[in-house]
């Protein structure tokens, strides 16, 4: 069972930057799309980024060009870093990852970590 694992959450300012780690217990290589949601309080949960296996990124409209997603496969570890953060910002981030198989897409959650973003 692959399982994914967040870090890097915290209370930051509006303004401030913070890093999200996702580390993977198997090959993140191996997973055709590995990326981040986010769900805020009364919300729905949302796309914010994702990276597939041939390095394409997609943002949400409402992070382009102050979040930057990346991987590094040596270290089964995709980052999220975040940048210029707004008070809208604040949600619970989670990790996603689909692994095409035999023509079945699993789908694989980390638990969450809490991003808060004071004004």
């Amino acid at each position: 069972q692959v399982q994914l694992v967040e870090s890097g959450g915290g209370l930051v300012q509006a303004g401030g930057s913070l890093r999200l780690s996702c580390a993977a217990s198997g090959s993140i290589a191996s997973f055709n799309v590995i990326g981040w949601y986010r769900q805020a309080p009364g919300k729905q949960r949302e796309l914010v980024a994702h990276i597939t296996s041939g390095d394409s990124t997609n943002y949400a409209d409402s992070v382009k060009g102050r979040f930057t997603i990346s991987r590094d496969n040596a270290k089964n570890t995709v980052y999220l870093h975040m940048n210029s953060l707004k008070p809208e910002d604040t949600a619970v981030y989670y990790c996603n990852a689909h692994l095409i198989w035999l023509g079945r897409d699993y789908e694989f959650w980390g638990q969450g970590t809490q991003v808060t973003v004071s004004s």
